[in-house]
């Protein structure tokens, strides 16, 4: 079927709708940032071609080289076969305006957090030059500590992963964006490797997908580290953990920022005395919650 696309289907138009037509048939999981087939097969060809990701409509006629054709045709074929989330065949995430390289040694971005740092935490930080010191727990690709970084100017951010593979690719996102004088990569567990810093502000966006759900991922999911996303059986494993560390690490008026996926109620169960506070995402207010200093148990 590939070998003849690669000589009937000539314009941009031709590889969309194959594209589109083999994603559906394939039955493929959209779940990293694009969740349809149109859209997601609009930016691969796009992305692969050098054109802009926001003009499609003046290059669908136009027509394609052999090889360009033969090049796009590979990644379909990659997509389809392999599972691989778009992220890694194009090596790019976008959280807003921001880009970041991404391999299968880091999850792909994606974080409410993010949506919550373009508005530099208001109302919860009424003055962002006054926040002079962020942690990003669980940094994987660093996309958290390098929006940090750009939503509080005075802040140095420690930015922490256990592993090392994740770090290389934190290293080079950092670099890309010139914020090595301020973005600090630690490798250890949590808060294992900071002696006795504290900071204004914690944020952390960790493994948090439980047992049963670890059993029934989409094929997407498991082309991502497996430790970036398992966290126990009720998958609080790694938040139980923050929180019992977190107030030795915040300043006396500090806030701690962390999300957890789909755990709220469980997270309320096994805490029932803690105060959360769930900040509205454009997901709704069960995936993010902030504690102040005083109200980590």
């Amino acid at each position: 079927m590939f070998e003849q696309a690669r000589d009937e289907l000539l314009t941009l138009r031709d590889l969309l709708r194959f594209a589109v037509s083999r994603y559906h048939e394939a039955g493929l999981f959209f779940g990293h940032g694009i969740d349809n087939a149109w859209d997601e097969a609009v930016y691969l060809l796009l992305q692969r071609l050098h054109l802009p990701p926001s003009r499609l409509e003046p290059f669908l006629d136009a027509r394609l080289t052999s090889d360009e054709r033969a090049d796009l045709l590979h990644l379909i074929r990659r997509r389809i076969e392999e599972r691989l989330p778009v992220a890694y065949l194009t090596n790019e995430a976008w959280l807003g305006e921001f880009r970041f390289y991404v391999d299968q040694r880091v999850i792909v971005p994606r974080s409410f957090i993010a949506e919550l740092l373009r508005e530099q935490l208001a109302p919860w930080i009424d003055d962002p030059d006054r926040v002079t010191s962020v942690l990003d727990l669980c940094t994987g690709s660093a996309c958290l500590a390098i929006l940090a970084a750009h939503a509080f100017p005075a802040a140095d951010v420690d930015a922490v992963d256990i592993s090392s593979d994740a770090l290389a690719v934190a290293r080079r996102n950092v670099a890309d964006y010139d914020l090595a004088a301020r973005v600090r990569l630690v490798e250890g567990d949590l808060f294992a490797g900071l002696g006795s810093r504290r900071y204004d502000l914690i944020l952390a966006n960790p493994p948090y997908v439980n047992a049963e759900s670890m059993d029934t991922l989409p094929d997407e999911y498991r082309c991502e580290p497996e430790i970036a996303l398992a966290s126990g059986e009720d998958g609080l494993d790694l938040t139980r953990a923050i929180l019992a560390a977190a107030r030795a690490h915040l300043q006396p008026d500090g806030l701690l920022v962390v999300e957890i996926g789909h755990n709220r109620d469980a997270l309320e169960a096994a805490f029932p005395s803690t105060p959360f506070t769930w900040l509205d995402t454009s997901g709704g207010d069960q995936y993010v919650f902030l504690l102040h200093r005083d109200e980590v148990p």
